[in-house]
């Protein structure tokens, strides 16, 4: 059984929403940094970059792709790289909050690419049931859930439509 929690208008207001609290919490956008995690949430960043230069100018935006800081994957040997985001603020952007563990690895992923000043989380979806000590900064919607369901974010830029359902 499939039930939309989010329609196309409810998500563009859930986005205005978190945009207005990003640029109130940081006083502006000086120094802050989207950064997206693969692959939806990249697609959010990019959505809330527009609105929040609608409102106050322009943000920056990145991708972070967390195969490498996966705690699954033991293979990996990770990499230097430019300290890009050092004194930055750091907003991590994503569709839904779960387990945290996505979460944990884009944060090691994010410091790989510098210090930042201080890194918060923006999510479309929380869902709940974290194994992790992590809570989200910016919160589109609270979707209490079972561990059995599921929650689908599909954004048009993937999926064709924007929409998020829950499936049991």
């Amino acid at each position: 059984m499939s039930k939309t929690i989010l329609n196309d208008q409810e998500m563009d207001r859930a986005l205005t929403r978190l945009s207005y609290e990003i640029i109130e919490r940081n006083m502006g956008v000086e120094n802050v940094v989207l950064v997206g995690i693969e692959t939806r949430g990249i697609y959010l960043a990019k959505r809330l970059a527009t609105k929040i230069s609608e409102i106050e100018s322009n943000i920056s935006v990145l991708s972070i792709n967390i195969d490498d800081y996966r705690d699954d994957n033991h293979d990996v040997v990770r990499q230097n790289h430019e300290a890009i985001l050092t004194d930055k603020r750091v907003v991590l952007v994503d569709d839904v909050l779960f387990t945290g563990r996505t979460v944990r690895a884009a944060m090691d992923g994010v410091m790989d690419l510098g210090r930042p000043k201080d890194i918060s989380l923006a999510v479309l979806i929380d869902r709940g049931h974290r194994e992790l000590p992590i809570r989200p900064d910016y919160i589109g919607k609270n979707v209490p859930t079972s561990k059995k369901e599921r929650v689908y974010v599909r954004v048009k830029e993937i999926d064709g439509l924007d929409e998020v359902t829950i499936e049991s």
